[in-house]
């Protein structure tokens, strides 16, 4: 990720309810939500739901796919673990001990609800 992708990624999530948004999303994992549910979760009407996800897709921070009738929202995971790579890359000052809880913990991804463990 480069400093203008961070810049876009960290706009987006500078906002209330669009980093509402990601947290869900991240708690929903692969299977994502649809934005009916997403809407009804926030309490935001669907126009202004739809402002705050272009704004998140703009910054690559979610992904969509249309199921029947329903638009389903997923988060980007590799965006969010390359925005904490992004953020962590000179912290270390030669110290990669200091660094590597957080970005081991950015790398995890959810598992899918039908994985094995």
């Amino acid at each position: 990720m480069d400093e203008r992708q961070a810049i876009g990624a960290f706009g987006a999530l500078s906002q209330e309810t669009r980093l509402q948004i990601i947290r869900m999303l991240v708690v929903a994992g692969p299977e994502g939500m649809a934005a009916g549910s997403i809407a009804e979760k926030l309490d935001v009407s669907a126009s202004n739901l739809s402002f705050h996800l272009k704004e998140l897709d703009r910054a690559g921070l979610v992904g969509q796919q249309r199921e029947a009738r329903s638009i389903i929202y997923t988060v980007n995971y590799d965006t969010l673990s390359g925005l904490v790579r992004f953020l962590m890359e000179d912290c270390c000052s030669g110290h990669p001990e200091v660094c590597l809880p957080v970005t081991a913990a950015a790398a995890c991804r959810p598992r899918a609800k039908d994985d094995p463990q």
